[in-house]
C-alpha cells in the first residue's frame, strides 16, 4: 500500500505527549482511570491519522488500517500471510487471457445498513469508481483505481491512463463478471485491495452527491468520508464516530456480521505520533497496543513482558526526485550524484530494526522478481561531487520534503532519517532547502502531484507480485517522479504480461535493471517493523502486509 501507497515531529516532548494521551483516553476508560471498559474496548494507537472513511479514496496505511475492519474486498490474504484467499467472493476465476473474472459470492452477507450484498452492489461499486469525476479523477484522490483500472469512462485529463476496466455484469444475484481490456499483473491481487472494498449501494448513492474539489495541491474530501454516519461495509466492525479533535476513530461490532463475529465490542483507533508516545501510553495501560514500535523498544517492552512481534520484510524506503520541478534532476548525472551521496548503510544501522537491509532497487529481496544484476551506486560523496561538476551543477540547490506528524514501517522516524539525508547531500556541495509537511493530507497529497523536488517515501506491498512495486511508480508517466523514459515503461509493462511464472520473474529483473540504469530516485531500505500488544491481550495475527485483522483480538 502506498504507503505513504501512506501523515509530531519528534521534537515534541515526552511529557506533552502523555499528556495528550491521557486526555484522549478519558472517554474509553472511565473518569476514575481504572480499566473496568478493557474487556469490551480494545485501543490502538497508529502514527498517523487517516485520511478519509471511504478507503477508495485513500492510498495509506493509516487510513486502510482502519477501514479495513469496516470494509471488505472481494479477495482478501490468509491471516498471517501474502496468499490470496476468498473474501466477498468465495471462490474466482479467470478466462485464459485474463481478461474476463469471475466471482462466485457469498450468500447471506449484509452491510452495516441492512442492505443486502449481491452481485448487483459489487457492480454498482466498480461502475461507481469508473465514472468519476472532477477532482475524483485525480491521482491523489483515485490512486488505487488508477493504479489497478487505468482511467475513467470520460477522462478529464489527458495524462490520466488508458482505462483498463471494462464492464461489471451481475451474472445472477451470487455471480459478478469483471471484464477488463487487456490482462495485467495487478490481477487479481488488485482485487483484494481496500481501496476496491465494497460498499453499500445505498450509500454510493448519498456519496454521488458530494464532490471532492482541488485548490492548487490541496485536496477538500467529500463530507461523508470525514465523518461517520454514511459510509457502510460489510465488515465486522461498523465505524460509528471519527473524533478528530481527539484523534480517535470508534468502531463497534457488527452483530448480523456473516464470519466470526469480532471478540471484542468496541474497538478505538487512536493516533499517536511519537514513538516514544505510543510506548509510554502502553506502559500506562492507556492503550492495549500500537504498531511502529522504535528499534531501540523492542528488547525493553519484551523485559517488561509485553508482546512485541516483528512482521517479515514486505516495504521498501526511497527518495523521490521530481524532474518536473527542478529541470537539474533531468540530468543523470545529477540523480546519479544524489544517489551516490546517501549513506544508505548508515540509515540502516542508526535508523532501523534488525533485519533492516539497505536497498539496491526499488523492491525488497522478498519479492520474485529482486535482481542482482541492477546498476549500483554506492557511497561516495567524492564520485557525487565529479558527477555535478561533469552535470554543470556544482551549486545545486533542491528543496527536500518530509512528513512530519507520522512514523511508517518503512520509515520509523522521519525527520531524523531525513537529517542524515541532508548531511549526507551537504557534505556532496548540495544546497538542501528542507520543507516539513504534515502527513495527511499535504504530504501526500503534495508528493502525488509532484510538487517536491525531493522526498521520502515508500510502500509495503499489497499483494505478492513484483509489478505490485515497480508497476506502481514506472509504468508509465508519473506526477510523483515527472519523466518519461519509453525504455523504463516497456520494461516493466512487458513483465506484466508475461503470464508464465518463471517467466515473469526473469521480466522483472530486466524490469529492475533497466529501472536502475536510469536512476529515476534513491532506493534506500527495507525494513521488518515491529508491532507491541499488552501483556493481557490475545492479539491478531501480524501480517507483513500490515493487513491484521483486529477482530481477532481478544483480552486474556
Amino acid at each position: 500500500m502506498r504507503i505513504f501507497k501512506s501523515r509530531a515531529t519528534r521534537a515534541i516532548t515526552a511529557a506533552v505527549a502523555v499528556g495528550l494521551i491521557a486526555t484522549g483516553c478519558s472517554s474509553e476508560r472511565g473518569k476514575d482511570g481504572d480499566k473496568a471498559g478493557a474487556k469490551d474496548t480494545f485501543v490502538f494507537a497508529g502514527a498517523g491519522d487517516p485520511g478519509s472513511l471511504d478507503p477508495a479514496l485513500a492510498s495509506d496505511g493509516e487510513t486502510f488500517r482502519v477501514t479495513r475492519q469496516a470494509f471488505e474486498a472481494l479477495l482478501e490474504h490468509e491471516p498471517g500471510g501474502s496468499k490470496l484467499v476468498g473474501g466477498l467472493a468465495e471462490k474466482w476465476s479467470s478466462d485464459p487471457a485474463g481478461k474476463v473474472w469471475t466471482f462466485n459470492l457469498r450468500q447471506g452477507v449484509k452491510f452495516h445498513d441492512g442492505e443486502a450484498f449481491n452481485a448487483a452492489a459489487v457492480c454498482a461499486n466498480y461502475d461507481h469508481w469508473f465514472n468519476w469525476k472532477g477532482t475524483y479523477q485525480s491521482s491523489a484522490v483515485s490512486y488505487y483505481w488508477q493504479t489497478i483500472m487505468g482511467g475513467f469512462a470520460k477522462n478529464e485529463d489527458p495524462e490520466a491512463p488508458k482505462a483498463n476496466y471494462k464492464s461489471c455484469t451481475a451474472k445472477d444475484e451470487n455471480t459478478a463478471v469483471i471484464e477488463v481490456n487487456e490482462p495485467s499483473a495487478n490481477l487479481p491481487g488488485g482485487f483484494s485491495l481496500q481501496a476496491l472494498a465494497i460498499h453499500s449501494p445505498k450509500a454510493l448513492k448519498e456519496y454521488e452527491k458530494q464532490d471532492a474539489t482541488a485548490k492548487g495541491d490541496a485536496i477538500t474530501y467529500p463530507k461523508y468520508s470525514q465523518e461517520a454516519g454514511t459510509v457502510a461495509g460489510t465488515g465486522p466492525y461498523k465505524i460509528t464516530k471519527w473524533n478528530k479533535g481527539n484523534k480517535e476513530v470508534s468502531l463497534t461490532a457488527f452483530d448480523d456480521y456473516w464470519g466470526e463475529k469480532a471478540k471484542v465490542k468496541n474497538l478505538v483507533f487512536r493516533t499517536i505520533d511519537t514513538e516514544e508516545g505510543r510506548r509510554q501510553a502502553l506502559q500506562a495501560g492507556d492503550i492495549d497496543g500500537y504498531d511502529l514500535v522504535a528499534p531501540a523498544d523492542v528488547k525493553t517492552l519484551e523485559g517488561e513482558g509485553y508482546q512485541v512481534p516483528t512482521r517479515d520484510v514486505f516495504n521498501i524506503f526511497y527518495v523521490g526526485m521530481s524532474q518536473e520541478v527542478n529541470p537539474a534532476l533531468k540530468k543523470a548525472e545529477v540523480r546519479q550524484a544524489i544517489t551516490h551521496a546517501i549513506d544508505r548503510e548508515n540509515l540502516v544501522k542508526t535508523q532501523l530494526p534488525e533485519g533492516g537491509k539497505a536497498a539496491t532497487q526499488f523492491m525488497p529481496d522478498t519479492v520474485a522478481g529482486f535482481s542482482d544484476k541492477v546498476k549500483t551506486y554506492p557511497f561516495d560523496t567524492n564520485k557525487a561531487k565529479e558527477l555535478l561538476k561533469a552535470a554543470g551543477e556544482e551549486k545545486l540547490k533542491v528543496e527536500f520534503c518530509y512528513p512530519t506528524e507520522v512514523t511508517r514501517p518503512y520509515m520509523p522516524a522521519p525527520q531524523d532519517m531525513f537529517e542524515l539525508m541532508k548531511a549526507d547531500l551537504e557534505k556532496a556541495g548540495i544546497t538542501v532547502v528542507p520543507k516539513a509537511m504534515k502527513w495527511a493530507p499535504d504530504y501526500l497529497d503534495a508528493t502525488e502531484a509532484g510538487s517536491c523536488a525531493l522526498h521520502m517515501l515508500g510502500w509495503t506491498g499489497d499483494f505478492n507480485d513484483g509489478f505490485n512495486f515497480i508497476g506502481t511508480w514506472f509504468a508509465g508517466y508519473d506526477k510523483q517522479w515527472g519523466f518519461k523514459d519509453q525504455k523504463v515503461f516497456d520494461a516493466v509493462n512487458a513483465a506484466s504480461k508475461v503470464t508464465d511464472p518463471a517467466g515473469r520473474t526473469d521480466a522483472y529483473k530486466a524490469a529492475n535493471e533497466a529501472i536502475m540504469a536510469y536512476a529515476p530516485g534513491v532506493p534506500i531500505s527495507s525494513s521488518p517493523p515491529a508491532i507491541a500488544f499488552g501483556k493481557n491481550v490475545n492479539p491478531p495475527k501480524v501480517s507483513p502486509l500490515t493487513q491484521e485483522n483486529f477482530a481477532e483480538v481478544s483480552f486474556k
